[in-house]
């Protein structure tokens, strides 16, 4: 009887095995049966290729998996060919699937969008500067070990060391893509080289021991209770021998290629100087702003909104007693008045990061009558590492790890304490933090019942968008009530706006980088030296700064067409329910679920 039982069972167990192995290939080398297998399929499948992108996430650590965390993404040549055939082979692959036969279509659309954008840009996918003054593996690399990898026990700290041992792989393969690119005419404006040269310079003449790779570990492994002194020392005493042996010789070749460079580069264009540049700007652009605005149409909106801004802000300037017509002259006898400004000191700093905490607590408490929706997930305040602040914008917004351990973070540049203005803090805060960034990206991060991809894949212009939508919703809800703040609100919105103006600009118009910092000073009044920083930002980003914008005016477009159609229906709740309940999405799919919400509040 009992061979019997055990015959039956291991008849069983092996129509299992067998089944599960047909699922097993099917899912690995065909199309999955199911299309939720699918979404999976492609996401781990991006995500298992990147070690970096699990580091941060933080998923496999959740059952146990910590294999990626000694590894580094591949940057070579080779590699991103691959990856763009792989993304035209996901798009194929998805399309072989009957949407119309899905009882959810959403998640279908999202990924089709994404791919497809992907797939139009195979032309265009060495049209990039991959070390530039705001990112790059030279800036990346030392961001990521600081701010991401986990150092909870010996193994992490290992981990750590292994990583600052494959640099040089990683490097080279930078290097193979650079020179590929300058083979084909892609080469990048002459500040670019002299800020990485003058970055990756500081960087190697740190003392090892006083590098931020090696304190970095000094600190994280001070924070784990069950490593020994010994143990301490000696992994200090490898990563001190991996930054000089192998870390600092991998940043002096990079900086070798650059000085070759360099007498090569003598222009700062923007990059319709590139080999079929203008039809690059054109994908870019409508890439970044998921729509389908031409540089023009662009151009003649910002324009638009600068004029209808200014206005705003001199009537505040006059009201308080400000004489002019000059929004740059009078915002810059503002920021030099002693009020609106901190002490140069250390003291200073962390007051600044404490005074953005107590405004973002603040609002976070009185949002009730606004949103229904709201993020679990809590949100810090720290500063840019000061490695990173020359080059850096004034602030941005980190996600939390999907573990819990790593919260979602509002970066500060305190470069210059003179930089920050008290009048605008209310506004950068909202924005990246609450109800800003933080909802937005967190909410998004916590929606159960979806793929995974869509808790990570981002749209510019939706997020952005969304950003600069609650710098405004912050001022209708009441928190800025004093007139300098909402000043603050209009500068930096007028900000957004000519950013519109002058990417188009660079990139379609063919202004000149000395140009577009004239116009910009001009207008938002900030000072010459951030405005310099942007300009060069959106030099290297073509396109990306137009998403804010852009976004901003679609949600605000499509709030007041619910407005007008729900009338004493419309509820300013729901309609933030239905904007962030999808997570990240193409202007166009926000669209169509907006209208969707309108039309069953209708029947």
């Amino acid at each position: 009887m009992i061979k019997k039982i055990l015959k039956i069972i291991g008849g069983l167990l092996g129509v299992a095995l067998l089944a599960g192995a047909v699922f097993v290939i099917n899912t690995l080398y065909f199309r999955p049966f199911s299309i939720g297998v699918y979404y999976e399929k492609v996401f781990f499948e991006f995500a298992l290729d990147s070690p970096e992108l699990l580091s941060s996430l933080r998923i496999l650590e959740q059952i146990g998996i910590e294999s990626h965390n000694d590894d580094l993404d591949n940057a070579s040549v080779e590699f991103a060919i691959e990856q763009q055939d792989k993304l035209d082979e996901d798009l194929a692959m998805l399309r072989e699937y009957d949407r119309d036969g899905l009882d959810e279509t959403m998640s279908y659309d999202i990924l089709e969008w994404f791919l497809d954008a992907q797939a139009r840009g195979r032309p265009w996918m060495w049209h990039n500067y991959p070390v530039n003054q705001l990112f790059g593996v030279q800036n990346g690399f030392p961001d990521f070990m600081a701010n991401i990898h986990h150092v909870g026990d010996k193994g992490d700290a290992e981990d750590y060391v292994t990583r600052l041992s494959k640099v040089g792989v990683k490097f080279d393969q930078v290097l193979e893509g650079l020179h590929f690119r300058e083979e084909r005419g892609i080469i990048p404006p002459a500040f670019v080289v002299e800020r990485v040269l003058d970055e990756m310079n500081d960087f190697v003449e740190t003392d090892p021991k006083e590098n931020i790779l090696y304190t970095t570990l000094e600190r994280k492994m001070g924070e784990v209770e069950d490593l020994s002194d010994e143990d301490r020392a000696e992994l200090l005493a490898q990563a001190e021998n991996q930054i000089t042996d192998t870390v600092y010789p991998a940043y002096e070749r990079l900086i070798n290629y650059f000085v070759e460079l360099q007498p090569q580069v003598t222009t700062n264009h923007g990059v319709w100087a590139l080999p079929n540049g203008d039809e690059y700007y054109l994908y870019a652009l409508q890439q970044q702003t998921t729509s389908n605005y031409t540089p023009e149409e662009i151009h003649q909106i910002g324009l638009k909104e600068v004029e209808r801004i200014r206005g705003e802000m001199l009537d505040i300037l006059h009201a308080e007693g400000y004489e002019g017509d000059s929004v740059a002259a009078i915002i810059g006898q503002l920021n030099d008045e002693p009020r609106f400004l901190y002490p140069d000191t250390d003291e200073s700093r962390d007051q600044i990061i404490a005074d953005y905490q107590t405004i973002i607590d603040e609002i976070n408490a009185g949002l009730d009558d606004w949103f229904d929706i709201r993020p679990r997930g809590e949100v810090k305040v720290d500063r840019i590492p000061e490695f990173r602040e020359d080059g850096a914008p004034a602030a941005y917004y980190r996600s939390a790890s999907m573990d819990g351990s790593r919260p979602g973070t509002f970066y500060a540049n305190l470069r210059d304490v003179h930089e920050t203005k008290k009048f605008n803090m209310r506004t950068l805060a909202y924005h990246e933090a609450i109800p800003g960034h933080h909802f937005q990206t967190t909410i998004q991060q916590e929606l159960e019942g979806v793929p995974t991809f869509r808790k990570i894949l981002p749209f510019t212009a939706y997020s952005e968008g969304w950003a600069l939508y609650t710098e405004r919703l912050a001022w209708e809800a009441g928190f800025q009530d004093d007139p300098y703040d909402n000043l603050g609100r209009l500068q930096a919105e007028i900000f957004r706006a000519v950013r519109l103006v002058v990417d188009t600009g660079l990139h379609y118009k063919r202004w000149s980088r000395e140009n577009a910092i004239a116009y910009m000073v001009e207008q938002t009044g900030v000072p010459e030296s951030e405005v310099v920083t942007e300009i060069e930002r959106y030099i290297v980003l073509p396109g990306q700064a137009c998403a804010y914008k852009v976004g901003m005016l679609k949600i605000l477009d499509l709030r007041q067409r619910a407005q007008e159609q729900l009338g004493e229906q419309f509820d300013i709740r729901q309609f933030h329910n239905v904007v962030l309940q999808n997570g990240d999405l193409p202007l166009d799919l926000l669209e169509r679920e907006v209208d969707d919400w309108i039309a069953q509040a209708r029947t």
